[in-house]
């Protein structure tokens, strides 16, 4: 199969689809890679690195796409690259579909066949795929709200640990996730009072032990959201379902309640954010104010750090995009792990999250494929 990785092209994206050493890993099952030109310069790969892992350089994202059966990315395609996608070729990346109606629909008509990495699913029940990049944004999370809490960025002037003789910064991370577990971690190695919020006891039970005390848990209803949120320095937003757009759980009305110079970090804002007053900001202008809150909702926070997300990304992708490039259309109907991770095929959508989200009729994949 002919492979092909573009650069990205979205705001401050440094990330790259496919490092030098998958590019060998591609090349030594017998398949032909091409990459554009610079697609690597974010995380210190030149187009030198490429050949010698066996990749041909193209000058274009056009001549990647025109040439490549299936493309592997980070980002969701932005609209001209949507509109150079086709049937018959298979798309590899995050997509993140549900609060994205124009995407959804540019995939539909191009007729390509897209697995979100998002929704590619492990026999634990876990994402894969995502978590590698729910790892780097739960950290960066913690990096983000305290900068923003410093007075010159708008917040309260308030050092996360505190020092000897004054109290650190409470910190409250909404769901407890891969994401909201390590905010928690990064939060409680720089000395803040944090407090995870979860609708799941046993997965409380569980923080509790891995932190041994160090973090409060509480079980989350409306009542103790808004105790939580209304105390709290930093809010954390890590709550997510599957496919589907996050709830809104932290409401605009409750932002009166909370303190001025207050930062909020959405980290769910990938799918729609789960604060009513958040919208996806980039990293040239990563926040905004509301009521005096300061929200910080980048749509690609890993983006800032790719040398270590490329590589934690690639780690984890590499397999089941082999796995692709091997066997086609054949790995996604033999493997319910990557059926899970179809979202589109063939102008239509075959994750009922996506299409409950935006008012589609879903395709079982088996039924799209023609699984028996």
């Amino acid at each position: 199969m002919r492979v092909g990785c573009p650069k990205e092209i979205k705001n401050h994206e440094y990330r790259v689809g496919l490092t030098p050493a998958a590019v060998r890993e591609y090349v030594a099952h017998g398949h032909e890679v091409l990459v554009e030109t610079g697609a690597g310069a974010g995380i210190g790969a030149d187009d030198g690195a490429y050949q010698a892992a066996g990749a041909r350089i193209v000058a274009t994202a056009r001549d990647v796409f025109e040439k490549a059966d299936m493309v592997v990315k980070v980002k969701e395609p932005q609209p001209q690259e949507w509109a150079m996608l086709r049937e018959g070729q298979l798309l590899y990346t995050y997509l993140h579909l549900a609060p994205d109606p124009e995407q959804t629909k540019g995939l539909i008509g191009s007729g390509v066949t897209a697995i979100a990495y998002e929704t590619v699913t492990d026999d634990r029940g876990g994402l894969p795929l995502l978590a590698p990049m729910s790892e780097v944004a739960g950290r960066l999370a913690i990096q983000a709200g305290a900068t923003g809490l410093q007075k010159a960025h708008g917040g309260r002037g308030i050092l996360l640990g505190g020092v000897p003789g004054v109290l650190p910064a409470k910190v409250t991370v909404i769901g407890g996730g891969v994401v909201g577990l390590h905010a928690a971690k990064m939060a409680v190695g720089l000395g803040a009072d944090v407090t995870i919020v979860d609708r799941s006891l046993p997965r409380l039970r569980q923080l509790d032990d891995i932190f041994n005390g160090r973090v409060h848990t509480v079980y989350s209803t409306i009542d103790a959201l808004e105790q939580e949120v209304f105390s709290a320095d930093l809010v954390i937003g890590a709550v997510l379902i599957p496919g589907a757009a996050a709830p809104k759980l932290v409401t605009r009305e409750m932002l009166s309640g909370m303190k001025k110079g207050a930062v909020i970090v959405d980290v769910a804002i990938d799918q729609g954010g789960c604060f009513e007053t958040s919208h996806a900001t980039t990293h040239s202008e990563p926040t905004f104010e509301v009521d005096g809150v300061i929200h910080y909702c980048v749509a690609n926070m890993p983006g800032a750090v790719p040398i270590t997300s490329t590589h934690a990304l690639n780690n984890a992708t590499l397999s089941h995009g082999l796995a692709l490039a091997d066997r086609g259309l054949r790995a996604i109907a033999e493997d319910r792990h990557l059926r899970n991770g179809l979202n589109v095929h063939k102008g239509r959508i075959t994750n009922k999250a996506v299409a409950d989200a935006l008012g589609y009729d879903a395709i079982a994949p088996e039924a799209a494929l023609n699984v028996a």
